[in-house]
């Protein structure tokens, strides 16, 4: 009888333990997909911006229309990467808009009159303020992934993963040599 009670108090405590760790993978894979979203908030802030910005800098660089239709061109395929890619397509397609906002405030550069324009002033540091957004959701994305990719990789919780579909997910990265900011100043 006594040995009934404890092998009973055995299996219980092992089907807790599975519990735990189950309810503790959910919460990490949330946690990541609650990650996600932020990166999606504010990447659709900076996508918002774009096309008053683009206006903007339009108006006095009238003859600079490759930058514009190149920033137009790679916010297309971000928005687009953003809703049916992976977390690589993605980075790759903003980063891709980086390049392209960079040639952009290049372009600003050589108009006085455009940097003293207060619309610009002002979308200048939205997008300043957006850009620091993004890099970090970005971060915090990236240390949810982390987070949960180890919790799914590690033992005991791989054998409740596997069976469970728990996944690893991608990191949110940049191509090398393009990590800078996207700086704004004039």
């Amino acid at each position: 009888m006594m040995i009934a009670v404890i092998a009973i108090g055995v299996v219980v405590v092992a089907l807790l333990a599975l519990v735990w760790m189950f309810n503790g993978l959910v919460r990490a894979r949330n946690h990541c997909d609650n990650a996600w979203s932020q990166i999606s908030v504010q990447l659709k802030r900076r996508h918002d911006l774009i096309p008053n910005l683009v206006e903007t800098v339009k108006g006095y660089a009238a003859h600079e229309r490759g930058t514009f239709e190149a920033v137009v061109q790679a916010r297309g395929n971000a928005i687009n990467a953003g809703q049916s890619g992976s977390p690589q397509q993605q980075a790759q397609a903003e980063n891709v808009l980086t390049g392209a906002l960079k040639s952009l405030f290049a372009v600003a550069e050589s108009y006085p009159d455009l940097k003293a324009n207060q619309n610009f002033l002002a979308l200048q540091e939205e997008l300043t303020s957006t850009e620091d957004r993004v890099a970090y959701s970005r971060q915090f994305y990236n240390d949810s992934v982390l987070g949960y990719n180890t919790r799914i990789q590690t033992f005991p919780r791989t054998l409740i993963a596997g069976p469970f579909h728990f996944a690893a997910r991608e990191f949110f990265e940049a191509e090398p040599g393009i990590e800078a900011q996207v700086t704004v100043r004039f």
